[in-house]
């Protein structure tokens, strides 16, 4: 859900988007993380990127380093600067994204018998997505639907964690020379697997591995 929200807005900016008035005034005070650049510049778009370059640096110049400020202290300038890296348009429009989603997941939860099925036969949840569901569904959810979702994703992560840490430990034991060719029968893929799995538990992405 999230790679497809993210996916849409970067093709959405990219397009006649880019143009808008409102858009244009965002990307250029809120710039982009580096992922969503890279993301970008794959889009083969490099005209789009170059005009909201071009207005994001010009409103940097003008707000950081042409602005005067009697009173401002000396390191303004600098503070201004480090604070870039800390927004990004994607990832705003992203997290609005995933706000509306979670709040249709709590509701299903509560509401919803076969949702509630579906949701509890999960294998699991990445570590941000657990965290950040546990923390939105404080004010989001009944007590007792919420004390039920809690559970329910308690026992999902214990269960994936247990499985995961034991794939990964076989994966290490495979390179003994006890185990040589072991890890590349087709019953050991999970054990192949455990490193790329690893990370897109603990990050909630997928990485790009060889």
């Amino acid at each position: 859900m999230r790679d497809t929200v993210e996916e849409h807005i970067c093709e959405y900016i990219m397009g006649a988007a880019m143009m808008e008035p409102d858009v244009r005034q965002d990307t250029n005070r809120l710039g982009f993380c580096f992922t969503h650049y890279q993301q970008l510049m794959m889009q083969n778009n490099r005209l789009s990127l170059g005009l909201m370059l071009n207005s994001h640096l010009e409103e940097l110049r003008g707000n950081i380093f042409e602005k005067k400020g009697l009173f401002a202290p000396k390191d303004a300038k600098a503070k201004k600067a480090g604070a870039i890296g800390d927004t990004c348009f994607v990832c705003s429009k992203v997290q609005w994204g995933i706000d509306h989603m979670l709040e249709t997941v709590f509701t299903m939860f509560a509401k919803d018998g076969k949702f509630k099925n579906l949701f509890k036969s999960q294998e699991c949840f990445c570590m941000p997505h657990y965290h950040y569901l546990v923390q939105l569904s404080e004010a989001k959810m009944a007590k007792n639907d919420r004390a039920e979702f809690i559970k329910a994703m308690d026992t999902i992560m214990q269960e994936y964690i247990t499985k995961l840490n034991s794939d990964v430990n076989d994966f290490c034991n495979s390179f003994d020379y006890r185990n040589a060719g072991k890890l590349h029968s087709e019953e050991m893929e999970h054990v192949r697997t455990s490193i790329e799995r690893s990370v897109s538990f603990l990050t909630g992405r997928k990485p790009n591995s060889k």
